[in-house]
């Protein structure tokens, strides 16, 4: 699994025009990728990591300070465009299978205790956020 963790004072998703998950004061935004190998032991290894990560101001976590994580699914982060000008999506799982590892790591970070907030598996949707830093990191278990 592949994440690109932003740390936000604000961001949100909108489906259709309704905003569907929103999360305000410090807290993360991770776009998530799953790939074929990702498993459901993956997905809580990327939920801890995300929960204990120190992106926020004076190295803290999610977990030190409550802060909420948006997570937000997203198969475009294992294009490859290395030939050619197309980028090929061979490495992303396809959403059968990436669908419930999403949700898994969404659960498991639950189950630490975290707010999390999503967005809609599949759909179009539009992500606004405001980046404090900036500050942006790919994580990948």
């Amino acid at each position: 699994m592949r994440a690109v963790v932003q740390r936000v004072s604000h961001a949100s998703v909108t489906v259709d025009g309704e905003v569907v998950g929103a999360i305000d004061g410090p807290g993360l935004l991770a776009l998530v990728g799953v790939t074929h190998e990702d498993t459901e032991e993956t997905a809580r290894r990327l939920a801890g990591k995300l929960w204990t990560v120190r992106m926020l101001e004076d190295e803290r976590s999610c977990s030190d300070i409550g802060a909420p994580l948006l997570v937000v699914s997203q198969f475009t982060l294992y294009g490859d465009a290395r030939k050619g000008r197309r980028p090929t999506w061979q490495a992303a799982a396809p959403g059968p299978v990436a669908e419930p590892l999403v949700d898994a790591v969404v659960k498991a970070l639950r189950d630490l205790g975290a707010h999390v907030e999503t967005g809609v598996f599949g759909a179009q949707m539009s992500v606004a956020l405001t980046n404090e830093g900036p500050f942006t990191v790919l994580l990948e278990v």
